[in-house]
C-alpha cells in the first residue's frame, strides 16, 4: 500500500523518533517489562507502523464479504443485524432446562445452545453403571425422543436456531431433533441450528469417544450427508477450536488445528462423492476468545483468509458460500477465575468485544460464576446483558471491520495467518498430501496432544513466574472469600426423574419397533450405507440414546478399551 519513497521516509522518520524522542525516556524511565507478549506468548513490538505491514496489498485484503473475507463474511455485518446472542443452558432434568430457555428467551436472547451431561455426551442411558452420579451434572439428560419432547416444550423449534454441543452421540441428538420437527408439522428445510460433531477434536483435546477416529470420521460424514439432503439450513458440523484452546493450545495452535479439521471433514466428504459446493456453505466453526485482545481479532481475521483460500486452491470450491467462514465464538472459560469472580464480568466484556471486532456470528459469554459451578440466572442475565450492552451502547456495531487498517492489527493477522499455516501444511505432509490423513497420523502418534501438552507447560511456568499476570491469583490476591451465591443441582433427584421416565418409556414403547430399528440400524453399518436414516427411525421408535449407541460399539469396538480411562 506504500511506495518506496514513502516506506524510506518512515523509516527514517521512525530512526529519528527513536534517538530524540523515545531513548530519552527510556533511559530516565524504562518500561514496565523488558518483553511484551499475548497470552500465546507472541511477542508484541512497541511500536507499528507502514513498514510492518509493506508487503500487504489493499486489493489482497478486500472488502467485506468478498473474498477473503478477511473484513468479515458479510457486507453489512452488524449494521444488517447483530450476531446472534447465544448463551449455553442445560442442567438436571429436561424440565428444569426447558424453564432455563423460556427464561433466556424472555431476556432477549436469541438462539438456544444446549448443554449436555457426560452420560449423554458419552452416548450412555442414566442408568447405566458408568451414569452413576453424573446424571444431570453438567448439563441436561436426555436418554429418548420423550427428553427432547420435554426440553422444547412450548418451543416451535421452526422459530428458533438451536445449538447442540454434543460429539460422540451427535447423530442421536441430530435424529431427535428431526423427529421433534416432524411431530411438530416443521417442514425439515426450516431447520435452523448446529451440531458440534466434531469428533477429531475429541481425540486432540477433549476426549470424549466411543468408537475409533476412522469410525467415527464416517458417522459425521453420515450426518453432513444427510444434512445436506434433509435440513439444508442446519449446519452439521461446528468444527471446534474451543476445546483445543482450553486444553492449553496457543491461538496459532487453536487456529491451524481447527481449521486442518475442516479441511478433513471437507475430503472426507468429497471422497463420499459430495459436491463440495453443495455441502461446504453449511459448515460452521467455533473458536475460543482469550484475553489478547488484538491477538483474538487477527486470529478471527487470519482465519477467514485461510479458509477462503484453501478452500479455493486445495478443493476446488467454486461458490463464494463454499469459501466464506462463518463462525461462533465463546469467550475463555479457562481464563476464569474461583477467587474474586465478579472480576471475570471484566475478563468476558474484554474477549467478546475481541470476538465482535474480529466479526463473529455467534456469541456466548460466560457467566462470571462458571469456575465455581453451574451459572446461577443472575450470572447469566449479566453475560447476555454484556452482549446486548456490547451491541446498542458501544457503537462498535456501527462500523465494519473497525480495526481494519490498523498497523498493529495487520500485522498480527499476518503473523497469525504465516505461523497456522506452516502448521497445516505440516499436518498435511504427514497425511503426504491429504490434511485427513494427516489428522489420523497425528492423533495415532500423538504430535497434537504434544504440541497442545509443551504450550500449556510453558503458559503455566510464566504464570508461575508472574510474567503473566492472573488477577486476583498472582497478583491484587484478597484474603477474603468473595465466592457468590451459586447454582446447587439436586442430582439424586434428577437421577431419579430420569430413572423413572427412562422405566415409562420403555414400558410404553413398541419393543418389536425397537428391535426392528435396531437391526436396520446394523445392517446399514454392515453394508456401508448412511446410518442418519435408520438412527432416526431408532429415535422415532423410543430407542434409547445408550442402546443406540451400543450397537455403533458391537460394530466398530470400543474406543475406549484400545487407550484405557478417560481423563
Amino acid at each position: 500500500m506504500y511506495d518506496d519513497e514513502t516506506l524510506s521516509r518512515i523509516r527514517d522518520e521512525r530512526e529519528r523518533w527513536e534517538a530524540e524522542t523515545l531513548s530519552p525516556v527510556l533511559d530516565r524511565h524504562g518500561e514496565r517489562q523488558d518483553r511484551f507478549a499475548t497470552v500465546s506468548n507472541l511477542e508484541v513490538d512497541r511500536l507499528y507502523t507502514p513498514e510492518d505491514v509493506a508487503d500487504l496489498s489493499y486489493d489482497d485484503l478486500g472488502l467485506p464479504g468478498e473474498e477473503p473475507f478477511t473484513r468479515g463474511p458479510y457486507p453489512t455485518m452488524y449494521r444488517g443485524r447483530t450476531w446472534t446472542m447465544r448463551q449455553f443452558a442445560g442442567f438436571g432434568t429436561a424440565e428444569e432446562t426447558n424453564e432455563r430457555f423460556h427464561y433466556l428467551i424472555e431476556q432477549g436472547q436469541t438462539g438456544l445452545s444446549v448443554a449436555f451431561d457426560m452420560p449423554t455426551l458419552m452416548g450412555l442411558d442414566s442408568d447405566a453403571s458408568m451414569s452413576l452420579g453424573e446424571v444431570g451434572k453438567e448439563g441436561v439428560a436426555v436418554d429418548s425422543l420423550r427428553d427432547m419432547e420435554v426440553l422444547f416444550d412450548g418451543i416451535d423449534v421452526g422459530e428458533v436456531s438451536t445449538s447442540f454441543t454434543i460429539n460422540p452421540s451427535a447423530p442421536v441428538i441430530y435424529a431427535m431433533y428431526v423427529a421433534l420437527a416432524d411431530q411438530q408439522g416443521v417442514p425439515r428445510e426450516q431447520v435452523r441450528g448446529t451440531l458440534q460433531n466434531d469428533m477429531f477434536k475429541e481425540f486432540i483435546a477433549q476426549k470424549e469417544w466411543v468408537i475409533p477416529p476412522e469410525a467415527s470420521l464416517s458417522l459425521v460424514t453420515d450426518v453432513v450427508e444427510f444434512c445436506t439432503d434433509e435440513t439444508p439450513n442446519f449446519h452439521p458440523i461446528s468444527v471446534s477450536g474451543y476445546h483445543i484452546r482450553e486444553a492449553g493450545s496457543t491461538a496459532v495452535q487453536e487456529l491451524a488445528f481447527t481449521l486442518a479439521d475442516g479441511f478433513s471433514y471437507v475430503e472426507d466428504a468429497m471422497e463420499r462423492g459430495l459436491d463440495v459446493d453443495a455441502f461446504a456453505p453449511r459448515l460452521s466453526f467455533f473458536f475460543n476468545c482469550h484475553n489478547s485482545f488484538f491477538e483474538e481479532v487477527a486470529k478471527f481475521r487470519a482465519a477467514r483468509q485461510i479458509y477462503a483460500r484453501v478452500m479455493d486452491g486445495w478443493y476446488d470450491a467454486e461458490r463464494a458460500e463454499s469459501k466464506r467462514l462463518k463462525f461462533h465464538t465463546q469467550t475463555a472459560g479457562q481464563s476464569l477465575t474461583a477467587q474474586q469472580p465478579l472480576n471475570n464480568v471484566a475478563r468476558v466484556t474484554i474477549q467478546a468485544l475481541a470476538g465482535v471486532m474480529g466479526g463473529t456470528q455467534s456469541l456466548h459469554t460466560n457467566s462470571y460464576d462458571e469456575a465455581l459451578a453451574l451459572p446461577s440466572e443472575e450470572a447469566v442475565r449479566v453475560a447476555l446483558r454484556t452482549q446486548q450492552i456490547i451491541a446498542d451502547e458501544s457503537g462498535v456495531a456501527d462500523i465494519v471491520d473497525p480495526l481494519g487498517g490498523s498497523f498493529a492489527v495487520e500485522a498480527l493477522t499476518n503473523e497469525v495467518e504465516a505461523r497456522a499455516t506452516r502448521y497445516i501444511e505440516e499436518i498435511r505432509e504427514m497425511g503426504e498430501g491429504s490434511v485427513r490423513d494427516g489428522i489420523l497420523r497425528g492423533i495415532e502418534d500423538g504430535y497434537f496432544h504434544r504440541e497442545i501438552q509443551d504450550a500449556a507447560y510453558e503458559y503455566q511456568e510464566r504464570v508461575e513466574r508472574e510474567e503473566e499476570v492472573v488477577v486476583g491469583v498472582n497478583k491484587y490476591t484478597l484474603s477474603e472469600d468473595t465466592s457468590p451465591e451459586i447454582l446447587h443441582v439436586d442430582e439424586a433427584a434428577a437421577a431419579d426423574h430420569q430413572h423413572a421416565r427412562l422405566e415409562s418409556v420403555k414400558a410404553d414403547r413398541d419393543d418389536r419397533a425397537v428391535e426392528a430399528a435396531l437391526s436396520s440400524l446394523e445392517e446399514a453399518i454392515d453394508s456401508g450405507e448412511n446410518t442418519m436414516p435408520a438412527i432416526l427411525e431408532a429415535v422415532k421408535a423410543y430407542a434409547t440414546m445408550g442402546e443406540i449407541m451400543a450397537v455403533f460399539e458391537a460394530e466398530h469396538g470400543s474406543y475406549q478399551e484400545t487407550v484405557g480411562t478417560v481423563s
